[in-house]
């Protein structure tokens, strides 16, 4: 999943009558070649130790002509603007050690592959070591947020000290003596793609030797993250297992999604690939991305196929959603709900269509029914566009960015759920797994999905959901018309869902599969 930037207000801003304004909104500005309109601003940033291109950035301020500066997060850091300068040495610098550091990656990454490939020996004390390395900052929502939260605490219901060493504050999970903030620190190669995640495995790997004796882990779980490469540096220099989860090629959805391609493509290319084969157990959350890994040289026997889940607890039909359907003046309405981070694959889009479509299509049923899309992100402006063009403005709620934890009860605001998620641009097949699908199931609501692969494995034609033709407004359409008509189905395919994902789709469960796959790999 792509990464969400919270918007705060400075409170000092406010009071000093300062222009307020997002770090990607001036990048935006960059790229068009406009100069910044304005002489003083605070700029919105995830972390005032992490501002990637920060030099770049306020060279680019310099000369538009803006007099001061403060670089400010929501965890109240401030940077003040610097001196000319030491902008113009800090690019200087950037710019002469960037052939360097990528050669000193590349020779540390052959060095790691020319390595014998061992199986690491599975201790039989309960502790893991949990590592987060994504430089995403500030994520309060979205797939990735329930994937992780539900791993960790899985892990502690069967009873092991999970010790997380994560780049940010989590979601969800708690921040106890087992919780490491390792905070990336952006210095050398600040200025550079893809460098700062490089250099961040020294980092980690340092702060984790200082640990290592106390925390003493059965096995280390990573979620693989662009460019790190601490697991297998870990694993090698302590003899443990290491299982990788992998969520997809970053090379793949730079391109396929990002519209670009990585310009270290190759070198993430080769980390990437050695994550792979230096893994104890491959955790993967569908058939096509086990068939991807496969088909690029990885052992079948240590791939673990493991959907996505829910806390079945969390998400239930007894959550209250009558706070947020006041909130909303949705009383007496039959609500349709989406809830997600609107990425490309998300089909949000399709979804607005075939309500607009739908709304002309039947207009008797305008005034009692409601479209509920819960979050932000890329594809909103689509969505917007869309439901200007039907004129359901409306009849349509945008709630924007909401917290992990006030999602079950947005969704228990809802009558019916849908999931149109659309296939992968290129024709290869979608190897997602729906964090969504399983918190719509949990929730005991009617649901209404794209027939796309594991989301076709896991729901059956109305028996558990609806199942419409993926991409295909018109389809979705019906599908809407049909279950917004029949509240009998829509209870009865509820009931299905909830005892379906009950049954074989739990964080514990997850976790089982997990643990029980790497013990019978390193017996």
């Amino acid at each position: 999943m792509g990464s969400v930037n919270v918007v705060f207000c400075c409170k000092k801003a406010i009071e000093r009558k300062i222009n307020v304004i997002n770090r990607h909104d001036i990048i935006k500005m960059l790229r068009s070649r406009k100069l910044m309109p304005g002489r003083e601003f605070d700029i919105q940033c995830d972390t005032v130790n992490a501002i990637l291109y920060q030099d770049i950035i306020d060279l680019f301020l310099f000369l538009s002509g803006v007099t001061n500066w403060n670089w400010v997060d929501s965890n109240g850091g401030v940077l003040v603007k610097p001196a000319f300068k030491k902008t113009i040495m800090n690019l200087v610098r950037d710019v002469i050690s960037w052939p360097f550091i990528y050669l000193n990656r590349t020779r540390v990454i052959e060095q790691l592959q020319q390595k014998t490939i061992f199986r690491g020996a599975l201790q039989t004390n309960c502790s893991v070591l949990f590592l987060r390395t994504d430089h995403w900052f500030n994520i309060k929502s979205g797939g990735s947020v329930g994937h992780l939260s539900g791993v960790i605490h899985g892990l502690r219901a069967l009873g092991y000290q999970c010790h997380v060493f994560s780049t940010d504050q989590l979601a969800g999970v708690e921040e106890d003596d087992h919780f490491h903030l390792c905070e990336p620190i952006y210095r050398l190669g600040r200025n550079l793609p893809n460098m700062t995640e490089l250099l961040y495995n020294d980092q980690l790997v340092r702060s984790i030797g200082d640990w290592w004796v106390k925390l003493s882990p059965s096995f280390i779980y990573q979620r693989y993250s662009l460019g790190n490469y601490s697991g297998v540096v870990l694993k090698q220099k302590y003899k443990v297992p290491y299982v990788c989860e992998y969520n997809g090629s970053f090379p793949w959805m730079a391109r396929q999604w990002g519209g670009r391609r990585l310009l270290h493509e190759k070198l993430i290319t080769r980390i990437e690939l050695l994550n792979l084969h230096a893994a104890d157990l491959v955790v993967v959350v569908s058939q096509p991305m086990k068939d991807e890994l496969i088909a690029r040289g990885i052992s079948n026997e240590k791939i673990l196929v493991n959907p996505n889940s829910v806390d079945p607890e969390q998400y239930s039909p007894n959550v209250d959603g009558s706070s947020v359907r006041n909130k909303y003046n949705l009383g007496g309405k039959t609500v349709i709900g989406f809830i997600g981070t609107f990425g490309k694959w998300h089909g949000a889009e399709v979804l607005a269509e075939a309500f607009g479509r739908f709304l002309q299509e039947f207009p008797e049923y305008r005034e009692n029914v409601r479209l509920l899309m819960i979050g932000d992100g890329p594809t909103m402006v689509q969505v917007k566009e869309k439901v200007v063009r039907f004129a359901i403005v409306d009849a349509c709620v945008f709630t924007g960015l909401i917290l992990q934890s006030e999602g079950p009860a947005h969704l228990a605001a809802c009558d019916i759920l849908v999931s149109p998620h659309v296939p992968n641009p290129d024709g290869t097949p979608f190897f997602g797994s729906p964090t969504k699908l399983f918190e719509y199931m949990a929730m005991g609501k009617a649901i209404i999905a794209s027939d796309l692969e594991q989301l076709g494995e896991i729901l059956k034609h109305d028996y558990s959901a609806w199942m419409v033709k993926p991409g295909d407004g018109e389809s979705l359409m019906y599908g809407l018309k049909t279950l917004i008509g029949d509240k009998q189905r829509r209870t009865r395919l509820g009931l299905v869902a909830r005892q379906e994902v009950v049954a074989k789709y739990t964080w514990k469960e997850h976790t089982k599969k997990i643990v029980s796959k790497l013990k019978e790999h390193c017996r």
